[in-house]
Parts: C-alpha cells; sequence; structure tokens
C-alpha cells in the first residue's frame, strides 16, 4: 500500500494564540509583534471573557498571529507575551 502524501501544502502552517491580562497590553503585543517579529498581517485581537464573568475588567485578551510558514518561534512568542504578564497558549 503506497504512504498517503501530505493533505495540504500548508501542513507546516500555524495560529499562534497569545493571552494577556487586558487590552492594553494586547494592543502593546500586536504592536511590538512587527518590530520584532516582522509580522506584516495585524494580529487578530480578541476579548476573551473568563467563564462566568460578565464585568469587563474580568477578561483577557488573546492576540492571535497567523503565520502560514511556521517561522515564528513559540519560545520567543511566549517570552514576549510573559514581557506584558501573559503567556502563549499551547494545544
Amino acid at each position: 500500500m503506497p504512504d498517503n502524501g501530505r493533505v495540504n501544502d500548508n501542513a507546516r502552517a500555524a495560529r499562534h494564540v497569545l493571552v494577556l491580562p487586558d487590552r492594553d497590553a494586547a494592543e502593546e503585543v500586536a504592536e511590538a509583534l512587527a518590530d520584532r517579529f516582522g509580522v506584516t498581517e495585524e494580529p487578530q485581537l480578541v476579548r476573551d471573557a473568563l467563564a462566568g464573568e460578565d464585568d469587563a475588567e474580568n477578561a483577557q485578551w488573546l492576540v492571535v498571529v497567523e503565520d502560514p510558514d511556521a517561522t515564528h518561534d513559540p519560545a520567543r512568542l511566549d517570552g514576549l507575551a510573559a514581557e506584558y504578564e501573559g503567556w502563549l497558549e499551547t494545544e
């Protein structure tokens, strides 16, 4: 039986999700991504309310970075998020 080939050519493609404590931190990280990582596509900022919380003060913010060529080092992304009291979400 022959080996199966790749399903698509973007098998290495990645999406990174950085979790930040507030909107200000998320916006600063989004700006830093362009400077430090050369990200040209604007990252997506998403408010993520904690379960059962209605108060906007109790929301985390996600910075979603598309990485179609899987060129961004997850450890460096995690380090950037940590500078703003956040982390890189792993699946």
